[in-house]
């Protein structure tokens, strides 16, 4: 069909596993004698069948971008490369019609002891360039890398940042009808990184079909306008690419959402109240196994009071830590009026944190409770906020990491002032 770009049905892809049954290493001595005298026995060795994809069914339109998202071993890698066609498939078929582009591991086929301008002919007619379009190509693919100093200088002698940087552009230059993209905007600093998106986002925008692997879910966001989901390969989400990061970030998030703080031993108080558990969900209430910036939060604390009342008055806080140990803020019961609160036996409190304000990292919290002007329970690094960018101002755009932890809502207007323009 004309409107189709890729067709996939029933793709599944197995590998045979060999596990030995024999205990410990043995030495070459050893593996002789035992030739010598068994000259016709095998070694003892089982194999098991691992299907790294299994079932997987998708159509994906001219000039759609889909964005394929997944854990680590849910598949998406290996669906790459079929589709690429580096490996074959076991099971059903993969139809992609046009010439493909693929972006699998960036500097595959840099050869070490050529020079820059060499490794980019070189890895451009890897690529699937023809020298006129790498000749037509070249002074933007080296402008993009930023590498003109060196350009003949054998590339072994490049920096790391250096050498993703080059590969990377000579890989995003290309101008195929469809572009597979995995894992590539995880290259050098973090200004590299944000004109690398910029780049993806031109080809994402430009009608080309694109088909984008990351753990970057902001980058997913801006970029795709569809999802899919793999689960230790098996399609377990298929949709629009906002609703495919949601399910992502609460499937499974059961237990990982959950810290358990009843065998905590490290607590200071009274002991009348004691958290025994902290939950993060989304605003629906739902675990969520990570943050994206810009997400409406609900956080669930759970408790266990020997003095059930009610009606008292009770002060609770979590404070919020970067990396360093640098207080970013404390959120509070007191400072919201929220101090006169019903207490059961068991239950939860729950902190709304609309528009979470928070840059990607790992944040610890510390957790305090106060009954009645009693300290009940106080509790060091109670539990941890994980974080990922997401799109805080709804422009589509990654904010850069150096503007720091906090995010903050805002606006510019020009006003024009006659008034001023005479006094000056």
């Amino acid at each position: 069909m004309p409107d189709v770009a890729i067709r996939v049905e029933n793709l599944g892809k197995s590998y045979q596993i060999t596990h030995s049954t024999r205990s410990g290493y043995k030495t070459l001595q050893e593996d002789l004698l035992r030739l010598l005298r068994q000259p016709f026995s095998r070694s003892a060795s089982k194999r098991e069948t691992f299907w790294a994809l299994r079932d997987i069914s998708f159509e994906v339109k001219d000039g759609e971008v889909l964005g394929i998202i997944g854990r680590n071993g849910a598949g998406k890698s290996t669906l790459l490369k079929i589709l690429s066609r580096i490996t074959k498939p076991t099971t059903g078929s993969a139809d992609v019609y046009g010439r493909v582009g693929s972006l699998l591991e960036v500097g595959t086929g840099f050869h070490p002891e050529l020079t820059g301008r060499e490794n980019v002919y070189l890895n451009g007619a890897i690529l699937g360039m023809s020298r006129r379009e790498i000749e037509r190509r070249f002074d933007e693919i080296v402008a993009f890398a930023e590498v003109e100093q060196f350009l003949d200088t054998p590339v072994k002698r490049y920096s790391s940042g250096m050498y993703t940087r080059l590969a990377f552009a000579v890989a995003a230059h290309l101008d195929p009808e469809i572009l597979i993209v995995d894992e590539v905007l995880a290259v050098g600093d973090s200004k590299f990184q944000e004109k690398c998106l910029g780049k993806m986002s031109d080809v994402a925008h430009s009608g080309r079909t694109v088909l984008f692997v990351s753990h970057n879910m902001a980058a997913v966001q801006q970029l795709c306008s569809h999802g899919l989901v793999l689960e230790m390969g098996k399609t377990v989400f298929s949709g629009a690419a906002g609703e495919a990061i949601d399910y992502y970030l609460t499937s499974g998030a059961e237990n990982i959402a959950m810290t358990d703080l009843s065998e905590r031993r490290d607590r200071k108080g009274e002991g009348n109240l004691q958290f025994t558990a902290v939950e993060v969900c989304n605003a629906h209430g739902k675990p969520i196994q990570s943050i994206l910036s810009g997400q409406d939060l609900l956080i669930r604390f759970q408790y266990h009071c020997n003095q059930p009342a009610a009606r008292a008055t009770i002060n609770l806080a979590f404070n919020v830590y970067n990396i360093y140990g640098v207080l970013l803020t404390n959120l509070n019961t007191r400072d919201v009026d929220k101090m006169e609160l019903p207490i059961g036996e068991v239950g939860y409190f729950e902190c709304h944190w609309p528009h979470f304000n928070l840059r990607s990292g790992i944040y610890n919290c510390a957790l305090f409770c106060e009954v009645n002007g009693r300290i009940e329970d106080w509790l060091q690094s109670a539990f941890q906020l994980h974080v990922e960018d997401g799109n805080f101002h709804g422009t589509g755009l990654l904010i850069g990491r150096e503007q720091g932890d906090v995010l903050v809502d805002y606006d510019w207007a020009a006003q024009p002032d006659a008034q001023l323009a005479i006094q000056s």
